[in-house]
């Protein structure tokens, strides 16, 4: 495998299982990529070098000596510096208090992957408690997007997406709790996956229903669908810890990628009828759409029916997010770990500010925003009562440039067309799906000026495999391919 070539996890887990690529050699290969290329990314907080050698000589043993094979043998993957918990390897959640702390369980999903044959190369970058939708901290600074080093790499699974784009891993685990899968395929150019709400299951502790709002999720982050579906397969299924975890319901998302969407009828909304939208992103995802009239789908365009403007919809996931946060720095506490007493002036200053403002809701306020997100909810399913997918820009605007003081940190815009915008996240058309726990996908629908434009893909409640169809079959229609050879070297 020389430099220049970049093959699909699909395709590489098939050369080893046929023995045609070593397993120590494709690992190299890649942990060479990562030193090469990362030093102008920073999408790695950590690199497991030693452990992804160690285990690419365990895995070749295991293929010379005939032992049951996972669908990802051999294949080196980066997972995210979250909550995305690795045994014996560093995790910060993109916080200085936690630079040296390690974690002794994996998470479920990481075992899964693991389980399935994969190496894991690295940790990869995430703003503080993953808060925003931008990637930068301080613990190593911003994340860029191989397309213009200059630009961010969107968050806030950034380091994932942007490693992914540089051809540094071919897969990436990313979570989602607010587009944070979604936003950063959209700035890297790379496909991303968000699927219905808890069919990944999540072991947490020592709050277990945590994240029944917004709806936090685990997924894939690829440069192609099927390799995104192979990953999916891996890390879906119920667990006995997760209470909220769905059922198994047999869903096969790589057959899916294959499947015809001739006949499905698709609701474009370029807008969710609330948001204001660069005309940059607008033109590339206007002609975008119709390559799923070309695929034989009938696309139209709809409003979608939410009451609230997109300023309510931002202040309400601030709210909703920021709810888990208390609870998180709670179990933090517990532990000995007293962020906002001990060490505030090491954590980012508005993630401070927002813990400040929400940390006196009342659970009449809390309630009263169910209500508002149940009113998302129901605007949603009306569509679904019609239409198969929902399709909108991911975000609203391309991907941001990266903060260069030393003052402050990277957020979105302030401001699109004239109209102010909430920085954290009211840029982004992803977060109300996460109220409603449908599954949603970005995929590569474009470049402006030579930037990545992502367009968002959404599904009914469970219908995953959809959305992966309709993905497949614009990637066959619009391959996106090509865009990297702008980066690849």
């Amino acid at each position: 495998m020389s430099e220049g070539v970049n093959p699909s996890a699909s395709e590489l887990a098939t050369c080893i299982r046929r023995g045609s690529l070593s397993i120590p050699d494709v690992t190299e290969k890649y942990l060479t990529r990562l030193e090469k290329r990362d030093g102008d990314l920073n999408a790695f907080v950590t690199v497991l070098e030693e452990e992804a050698r160690e285990r690419a000589q365990t895995a070749e043993a295991e293929l010379t000596n005939g032992a049951k094979l996972g669908p990802l043998h051999g294949v080196p993957i980066a997972i995210k510096d979250l909550f995305d918990f690795k045994t014996g390897a560093p995790n910060t959640f993109g916080s200085k208090p936690f630079e040296d702390f390690v974690p002794e369980q994996n998470a479920t999903y990481v075992d899964r992957l693991l389980e399935a044959g994969a190496i894991i190369v690295g940790k990869t970058n995430t703003p503080e408690f993953g808060h925003k939708g931008v990637t930068d901290n301080l613990v190593i600074g911003p994340t860029s997007t191989p397309f213009d080093l200059n630009h961010n790499a969107g968050g806030s699974s950034g380091g994932s997406a942007a490693a992914v784009a540089a051809g540094i891993v071919p897969l990436a685990q990313g979570g989602d709790s607010g587009g944070s899968i979604r936003i950063p395929a959209s700035c890297c150019g790379v496909y991303g996956f968000n699927p219905t709400y808890r069919r990944v299951a999540q072991e947490i502790r020592p709050d277990a229903f945590l994240s029944h709002t917004p709806f936090l999720q685990i997924g894939p982050i690829s440069r192609t669908v099927e390799d995104a579906a192979l990953m999916l397969d891996v890390m879906t299924g119920p667990h006995p810890r997760d209470p909220l975890s769905m059922p198994d319901d047999g869903a096969d998302f790589v057959t899916a990628t294959r499947q015809s969407i001739s006949g499905l009828k698709i609701a474009y909304s370029p807008d969710l009828d609330v948001f204001p939208i660069d005309t940059r992103v607008q033109s590339v995802v206007d002609e975008a759409v119709r390559a799923f009239e070309t695929a034989g789908a009938t696309v139209e365009e709809v409003k979608i029916g939410i009451e609230q403007s997109h300023r309510e919809l931002a202040d309400l996931w601030i709210r909703q997010n920021w709810m888990t946060y208390h609870s998180t720095l709670e179990g933090f506490k517990s532990d000995g770990i007293d962020l906002l007493g001990d060490y505030r002036e090491d954590l980012t200053p508005a993630l401070v500010d927002h813990l400040e403002d929400t940390a006196d809701l009342s659970i009449r306020e809390y309630k009263r925003d169910e209500h508002a997100r149940t009113q998302v909810y129901d605007a949603i399913q009306d569509v679904f009562e019609e239409y198969d997918l929902i399709v909108t820009p991911t975000i609203a605007v391309p991907p941001v440039k990266n903060h260069t003081g030393s003052d402050e940190q990277t957020v979105g815009p302030t401001e699109i067309n004239g109209e102010s915008v909430d920085p954290l996240i009211g840029w982004c058309l992803t977060f109300p799906f996460n109220f409603t726990g449908h599954p949603a996908a970005s995929i590569p629908a474009g470049l402006s000026d030579g930037l990545p434009i992502g367009m968002q893909i959404v599904g009914d409640r469970f219908a995953d495999e959809t959305v992966f169809a309709a993905s497949g079959a614009f990637e066959r229609i619009k391959p996106w391919a090509d865009t990297y050879s702008m980066i690849d070297c």
